[in-house]
Order: structure tokens, then sequence, then C-alpha cells
């Protein structure tokens, strides 16, 4: 439902204990703003994330607030996908904003969790390449590598061009600290072709950062 319907619902909910006397219906009004709120709050944190992201500039403060209240919200509506997709997100703002990698852990499990008890395998793709990489991080790269294939398999399912390439070259890092160098360039050049057919350009970026560090043998970013 989209969101003009909700709040069209909610307007008819309150016309009828108004005017018809009849309040039966607020519960309803209170469930379908409470869905718009979610969707909003999760829409505004995501835009809050890409302008970090653009500039890395420092934090919006209404960031991490946004997907928290998000995540309280789908929790209350019973609404499992809406959750795990902003307990994601919270992870993200902890692992990514603040490099909090201890905090993001819980809720990108949780958010794997859910994900996977409604087939979301958008965000279940999602919290396990951010696995992936917190397990990189702490130097277990061969967790890192499986959290990223199985990512990568779900992308691939999906057809989502710009995420398989942005996973390869995490792979590439991977295969580069487990010494697999042959492999290691093997991923980029897959990365760049795929990132270059989707027109995906911060990904194209990326993947020439991953060659420059890969040919001076500079250990990958954390």
């Amino acid at each position: 439902m989209g969101t003009d319907e909700r709040i069209e619902r909610a307007g008819l909910c309150y016309e009828r204990a108004v005017f018809g006397g009849d309040p039966t219906g607020l519960p309803v009004a209170d469930r379908e703003l409470d869905a718009v709120e979610a969707d909003l709050a999760l829409a505004r944190g995501r835009v809050a994330h890409a302008r970090f992201l653009a500039d890395r500039s420092a934090e919006d403060p209404r960031e991490g607030a946004l997907f928290e209240r998000a995540a309280e919200l789908y929790r209350s509506l019973g609404d499992a996908r809406g959750e795990g997709e902003a307990l994601f997100w919270v992870g993200t703002f902890h692992q990514v904003v603040r490099g909090d990698h201890a905090s993001a852990l819980p809720a990108l499990e949780r958010s794997l969790e859910l994900a996977t008890s409604v087939d979301d395998k958008a965000t279940m793709s999602y919290a396990l390449r951010h696995l992936g990489i917190a397990a990189h991080i702490d130097g277990r790269l061969p967790v890192a590598r499986e959290r990223l294939e199985e990512s990568l398999r779900l992308r691939r399912e999906l057809g989502f061009l710009p995420g398989v390439a942005a996973n390869l070259v995490g792979l590439a890092y991977i295969a580069a600290g487990q010494g697999r160098r042959d492999d290691a360039w093997a991923l980029i050049e897959e990365a760049g072709t795929i990132a270059k057919s989707a027109g995906a350009e911060g990904i194209v970026r990326m993947v020439e950062e991953a060659r420059s560090d890969l040919a001076g043998d500079v250990p990958p970013p954390l």
C-alpha cells in the first residue's frame, strides 16, 4: 500500500470518528500513519547516509536516530521485512559513519535473521556484505570470504550488478590478503567490466582504487 493511500485511509478513520461518531477505526489510523512514518524515517536516513558518503563530512546527528525510529516502528507493526532493512541501516551507520564495528554487529546479525525469515534477498545480501566487512577488519579472512561470496550469489541472482561489482572488489582484497594474487586480479577485472556495463561510476572509481592498491601491494583499507 502506498503512502498516499495510507494517509487517505487514516483521514477516512478521522472523518468516521468525528462526523460519524465511530472512533473504532482510530487504531487503524495510528497503524497506517506509523507505517508512513517508518518509511519516511528510513528514506530520510538513507539520504543522510548518502550525503555522508558523498563528502565524508561530519555525521548528520539525525541519521542514526532516523534508522532507530524506523526499526522501532516496523517492529511495533510486526513488519519483519521493514525491521530487517532498518536494522541493516542501523548497523551500517555504526560501522561506516562511526567506525564502531562492535555496535554494528548485533544490528547486522538481527537484520540478516529477519531478512532470511521473510526471504528478503536484497537485505540479506547487504547484511552479509557488511558482516563480511566486519570479519575482514577482524582479520577473519575465511569468514569474510564466505560472507561476501554468499552476498555475491544473492546479488547475481537478483541481477543487482553494481552490488555484484562492489562485492567482487571486496573479495579481491580478501584474495590479496590470503596471498591469492592471481585470483585478486581476476576479481578486479571482472568487477571493472560489470561496473562499467552497469554505468556504476562510483563502483568504477572503487575498482580503480583497488587496482592501485593491489599494484602497490597496499593492505586493504579498513
